[in-house]
């Protein structure tokens, strides 16, 4: 019996290398706890499961140049077209409750400040409110009067699990700019540790064994790795068109390889998939 993926984000968080010298990009990544249920001790981009919240009725009263009908049209090929507004939500959310940032505006545009001491305190108390369950969201939303720019978030790649595995996500790609007057702290839970790294680095560093990703990161970093600034990646992004990329898993030469699309074999190492009893 095949799994139905649930609905999930994830957020590329690019900055400039602050390197003197250096004309390139660095992007955020976070390495999952080794206990977790899905790719233990991997790194990844920050991002989680849609939650009905993040597209419930009254969320479009956080929302700012982006609404409902907006997000259905872009995210048409979504199961349930009206859970869409939630990728972007979530995507935002998921941010903050892992790693601290909150992608918000205050009334009067101004991108949120976590710096001095105060805020710090008070946004860390929300963050922990939200991951053990006491409060959600939108009553964060509502008690600091911020709003959400989803036009920030730019929808860069599209891809689903494989099947006949036991956890699978429909994951959507969200590219933004890291913003200023935060820090990133990764929640200790989900989320061990983390890293700014520049994109081609990061291949680098995986093909040595020292930094092990899944195909979707992997092919996303190989994506922007060309790129010299974050400018240059949204603009990609926004003229991209985003295919659904579902790869399948095979047995070939003894080992397990996952198949793009268009044929190309990909073997992990190690193999983060478990080998179902009987291949296609």
């Amino acid at each position: 019996m095949k799994v139905i993926p649930a609905n999930a984000s994830t957020v590329m968080l690019l900055r400039a290398c602050p390197v003197a010298g250096i004309a390139d990009i660095e992007i955020l990544m976070v390495r999952r706890h080794l206990k977790s249920s899905f790719v233990p001790g991997y790194y990844v981009f920050p991002g989680g499961v849609v939650d009905h919240d993040d597209y419930g009725s009254g969320m479009e009263n956080f929302i700012r140049e982006t609404d409902r009908a907006d997000a259905t049209r872009i995210l048409s090929d979504m199961r349930y077209p009206g859970q869409a507004l939630g990728a972007w939500v979530a995507a935002i959310r998921e941010t903050f409750e892992e790693v601290g940032i909150l992608l918000a505006h205050r009334k009067d545009g101004a991108p949120v400040k976590i710096a001095t001491e105060e805020e710090r305190r008070r946004f860390c108390d929300y963050r922990k409110a939200l991951t053990d369950g006491k409060i959600h969201f939108p009553q964060v939303l509502a008690a600091e009067e911020l709003f959400l720019p989803l036009d920030r978030l730019h929808y860069f790649s599209h891809w689903i699990t494989p099947e006949f595995l036991p956890l699978r996500y429909d994951v959507r790609f969200f590219v933004t700019l890291m913003p200023p007057d935060q820090e990133v702290i990764h929640d200790g839970v989900e989320l061990t540790g983390h890293v700014w790294i520049r994109p081609a680095e990061a291949i680098r560093q995986y093909e040595k064994g020292r930094l092990d990703m899944v195909l979707p990161q992997i092919m996303t970093l190989e994506d922007i790795k060309h790129f010299k600034t974050v400018d240059e990646v949204i603009d990609a992004a926004r003229k991209r068109h985003v295919p659904a990329v579902l790869t399948k898993i095979k047995r070939i030469g003894g080992k397990d390889v996952e198949v793009m699309p268009d044929g190309s074999g990909f073997e992990s190492r190690p193999p983060v998939y478990s080998w179902p009893e009987k291949s296609d």
